[in-house]
C-alpha cells in the first residue's frame, strides 16, 4: 500500500486521540514553539497553518494576528480540531498542501510544524507555499529531525501501527534542503522533543 495513503489512514484513525497524546507527550515542545511563534505575529498578519493537527498551535496563536486559515489533509483532523475550536477567530478547512486553492501572494505568514518530513514530495509543497506567500513573506517551518538523541523504540512503535517518514533529516539537511527550495534562512534553532528533536526555521521569499 502507498505510504502516504497508509500515513492518511493512521491520522484519520488517530485524530480522537491525537489531543490528548500530544498533551501527555509534547506539551513542553509545544509550549515552546509557541513562544518563539507569537514573538513573530502581528496583529495585521493574514496567516496559513498547514498541517494543523488537531489545534495544537491553531488555538494558543489565532487570536494574535488579524486572520488565521488552518489547514489539513486529514478530514477527521479538521472534524476534531472544529470540536475544540469555542469560537476563537479561526477557519479550518481540508486542504492538500500541494495543491492549494488560494490566489498567488494571499498570506502574510505560513506555519507548517512536523510535516514536511512525513509528506512525499514536501518540494511540491514549498512551490505552492512560494506562490501564496505575500513577496518578503514569512514560512515558520519547525520539522522534526534526526540529530542527537532519537526515541528508536517509539518511533519503531509508530511505523508498526501505520506511519511512516519518508524524510529523515539531520537539521544541516532539512536547512538546506529548505533553502534549495527557495527560501531564506533568517533563523535557525534545534529544541529538545519526547521522540525527536526539532529544527526550527524562520525563513523568508
Amino acid at each position: 500500500m502507498d505510504k502516504e495513503i497508509t500515513n492518511k489512514k493512521f491520522w484519520e484513525k488517530v485524530a480522537k486521540l491525537y489531543t490528548p497524546m500530544q498533551e501527555r507527550k509534547n506539551a513542553n515542545l509545544y509550549r515552546e514553539l509557541c513562544e518563539i511563534i507569537s514573538k513573530l505575529l502581528n496583529e495585521d498578519m493574514q496567516v496559513l497553518e498547514l498541517a494543523c493537527g488537531t489545534g495544537q498551535l491553531t488555538f494558543p496563536l489565532c487570536k494574535k494576528v488579524s486572520s488565521w486559515e488552518a489547514t489539513d489533509f486529514s478530514e477527521k483532523m479538521i472534524e476534531e480540531a472544529k470540536t475544540r475550536a469555542s469560537n476563537l477567530p479561526v477557519t479550518f478547512t481540508v486542504q492538500d498542501a500541494t495543491n492549494l486553492p488560494y490566489e498567488d501572494g494571499r498570506f502574510d505568514t505560513i506555519v507548517i510544524a512536523n510535516a514536511l518530513h512525513i509528506m512525499p514530495n514536501p518540494d511540491k509543497a514549498l512551490t505552492e507555499i512560494r506562490r501564496v506567500l505575500k513577496k518578503g513573506g514569512l514560512l515558520i517551518a519547525p520539522t522534526f529531525v534526526y540529530d542527537e538523541k532519537i526515541n528508536k523504540i517509539r518511533i519503531w512503535i509508530m511505523e508498526r501501527i501505520g506511519f511512516h517518514t519518508f524524510h529523515k533529516w539531520k537539521s544541516d539537511e532539512y536547512v538546506e534542503f529548505i533553502r534549495k527550495n527557495g527560501f531564506d534562512i533568517i533563523n535557525s534553532s534545534v529544541i529538545a522533543g519526547e521522540m525527536l528533536p526539532e529544527c526550527i526555521l524562520i525563513c523568508k521569499t
